[in-house]
């Protein structure tokens, strides 16, 4: 039984930038939160400004998701510490943002092998990974989240955001399949993204210096809080974009302005591949 509704959940990549907020405001909402990271200086920070009131609610445990044997023990540890389990944040990501240079991104012929796979093996596998591992404890108490940090339609496939932009659409559609396939069990899996470039280490000032431009992280919050309460029992296969969620706005106005479906379902109302004309209608 939980009390006033907390919960417990994994937020991977939780010592830093989105994440940290993510996890932040979860323990500030009353959760029990397992916060999964690779860099032990960044965890010692997180566990320094959660404070004390609230870090005996908080779990920090060093792991790569890119490792499937890191993320089965990730949930193995968060039972054994917190007894439970019931929502997964995939945050984790990385972009290729050092191999930009001044005036230029790289072309995808020019990305190694090695930076592919890196980029791959934590936005892709990662989330799958952290996923497969945790889905079957969710699915045995009836009730769970899944949310995976997206980023937009834009970045997705924009020229010079390759790997980033497509690992980030295979995350979006593995988003919409999930919710399909988790459809009745009581478990949702949703999306979250900021609305733009964020104010993280992963934008470096080199590439953005003007941070005025970026999106505050701090948007990330109350939306996380909203998709591990009971008002969202309802919200399935759906992306909510942090920066038009008001906090202090009704729930339906927030699902009108900040929410879409994934796996871009509109465009299965489009004519087939059997109409030749063009532009599409």
């Amino acid at each position: 039984m939980h009390q006033n509704g907390a919960r417990v959940a994994i937020v991977t990549g939780g010592s830093a930038g989105l994440g940290r907020v993510m996890v932040l405001a979860l323990l500030a909402a009353g959760h029990r939160v397992v916060a999964v990271g690779r860099t032990p200086a960044l965890m010692d920070e997180l566990a320094a400004a959660a404070g004390a009131g609230l870090r005996d609610r908080l779990l920090t445990l060093r792991g790569d998701v890119a490792s499937p044997d890191d993320c089965e023990a990730v949930v193995a540890q968060t039972l054994a510490h917190f007894g439970a389990v019931d929502a997964l944040v995939n945050n984790a990501g990385i972009n290729l943002g050092e191999l930009r240079v001044p005036g230029r991104s790289p072309n995808f012929w020019e990305i190694t092998t090695a930076d592919w796979r890196r980029l791959m093996d934590t936005n892709v596998d990662g989330a799958f990974f952290m996923a497969r591992a945790v889905v079957p404890h969710l699915i045995a108490r009836g009730w769970g989240r899944i949310v995976n940090h997206l980023t937009s339609l834009r970045t997705m496939i924009r020229p010079g955001d390759t790997p980033y932009g497509p690992s980030k659409a295979a995350l979006e559609a593995m988003t919409a399949a999930w919710s399909g396939e988790l459809a009745e069990t009581g478990v949702t899996v949703n999306a979250i993204l900021p609305g733009g470039a964020a104010d993280t280490r992963m934008v470096g000032s080199e590439i953005v210096p003007d941070r005025s431009t970026l999106v505050d992280p701090a948007v990330m919050g109350p939306p996380i809080r909203w998709l591990l309460s009971p008002a969202s029992d309802r919200f399935n296969g759906a992306c909510i974009t942090a920066e038009y969620w008001e906090a202090s706005a009704p729930d339906d106005v927030n699902l009108a302005r900040a929410a879409t479906l994934c796996g871009w379902k509109a465009l299965l109302a489009a004519p087939t591949a059997t109409d030749r004309s063009w532009p599409p209608r």
